[in-house]
């Protein structure tokens, strides 16, 4: 028997199929809905709306759980890096040796920026937010590589790895000038000999005088934090990037779109939310004692880094990252920082307190990558930015699994219209 769920509706009963994921997800599909009765579904915000179906990421927030094409989260952390990971999402398959090797050699070849989008990026006013400098600058790499970005999906997969190599490379590149050009300093060249993450921090902290050398925990924290945020399933970000994509957009204007999605202040700005509250604590001479105290009684400001919409349980990056965290703040010397330590205080509370264990307000890895960042000297408008890098496979991988869709449909949500119902035009004359 086919599983189907029926919907009592006007006196009639509407089947409904079931659909049921490869990890046991139910969904009822709905597909028919408005065709065969005039009804739609009413979901604010989608929270409760399965959009498509993915073969990408699985996430169970009540048991903390993150798979990457199946393998999890604290397997690929133990034993990969990012560019293998990320090859493993866009692809669905963890690379060979020769295909890791030309993937890295792509990377290699399209780090540098031509002369005149150097140019464009410094034509951004100094004090320029890097996220903007950033979305405008991806989004014109479809000029700059016309036969990459036809707008036809067809014809865009048929180049779909340079065009990946492409968009991972230089937003790194990108990434680095627009810290640079808000700031005012000259520009560093990516350096062929490095590796992905030494490169980017070659690329923004070097100066004439000297070459930014990471230590290897710093080079290693970098390169975990971009891994975890590889991908993370539908949220707004990546749900934009399948929006766009829908359209028949290229990879370019897709990610493009993405950026100013997660540049959102809900979104992507959550990890320079903790810094700002940790500042706040400072500033009122707390060690952050008062401030649990006044969240604990419902009257305090939000505590920020703690708790997951999705994930019910222990965020799994947070467990991760943390111990990479603190290896990078030893091998950097950093042992007496107060908002280092108010941090760690609000971590012991909320690891052990009762109050918030039994809300499951565990740290979440936007609690830990906004110490990170700050340690590495990362400034807080560069946060969202660092987070774009890392997800950056992952809506390429959106991208792809939209555009390979032979029966694809243009996204194109319904409303439930609450306006003024049909009335007359007033002439200007007679409205008073």
């Amino acid at each position: 028997m086919a599983n189907i769920a029926t919907l009592n509706l006007d006196g009639k009963e509407i089947p409904l199929p079931v659909i049921v994921g490869s990890e046991g997800e139910k969904a009822i599909d709905i597909n028919k809905l408005r065709g065969d009765t005039g009804y739609i579904t009413y979901d604010d915000g989608f929270g409760n709306t399965g959009s498509c179906l993915s073969k990408i990421t699985f996430i169970d927030g009540e048991v903390g759980i993150l798979r990457y094409r199946g393998y999890p989260i604290e397997q690929l952390a133990e034993k990969s890096n990012f560019i293998e990971t990320s090859l493993l999402v866009m692809n669905g398959e963890l690379p060979t040796p020769d295909q890791r090797s030309a993937f890295s050699a792509l990377l290699t070849k399209h780090a540098p920026l031509r002369q005149d989008l150097m140019r464009f990026i410094e034509s951004f006013p100094t004090g320029a937010h890097p996220m903007a400098i950033l979305s405008a600058t991806m989004n014109a790499l479809g000029a700059y590589h016309p036969h990459l970005a036809s707008n036809n999906h067809q014809a865009d997969l048929q180049h779909f790895d340079e065009a990946a190599a492409i968009a991972i490379s230089k937003v790194r590149t990108i990434a680095a000038c627009s810290y640079r050009a808000s700031r005012g300093l000259p520009f560093n060249h990516p350096n062929p000999k490095l590796g992905y993450c030494e490169n980017f921090l070659h690329m923004m902290f070097s100066d004439p005088y000297a070459d930014f050398v990471p230590t290897p925990e710093v080079a290693s924290a970098l390169n975990l934090f971009l891994l975890l945020h590889a991908d993370h399933e539908q949220n707004c970000s990546t749900s934009t990037v399948r929006m766009v994509a829908s359209a028949g957009a290229n990879v370019f204007a897709s990610v493009s779109a993405g950026v100013n999605a997660l540049w959102g202040p809900l979104h992507g700005g959550a990890n320079m939310a903790v810094i700002e509250m940790l500042k706040n604590i400072h500033a009122d001479r707390d060690d952050g004692t008062r401030f649990i105290a006044a969240a604990k009684s419902g009257k305090g400001d939000r505590l920020m880094g703690f708790g997951h919409r999705v994930y019910k349980n222990y965020d799994p990056r947070a467990k991760i990252i943390k111990a990479s965290f603190y290896k990078a703040l030893a091998s950097l010397g950093i042992k007496d920082d107060p908002l280092l330590n108010i941090a760690m205080k609000l971590e012991e509370c909320a690891l052990n307190d009762d109050y918030f264990v039994q809300r499951k307000l565990y740290p979440n890895v936007d609690f830990y990558s906004g110490l990170i960042m700050r340690a590495l000297g990362i400034p807080e408008n560069m946060f969202t930015v660092m987070f774009a890098l890392g997800r950056m496979p992952g809506w390429i991988a959106q991208w792809r699994e939209v555009a390979a869709n032979s029966k694809l449909k243009i996204y194109r949500p319904r409303q439930v219209y609450v306006g003024e119902p049909m009335r007359n035009f007033v002439p200007a004359n007679l409205r008073k």
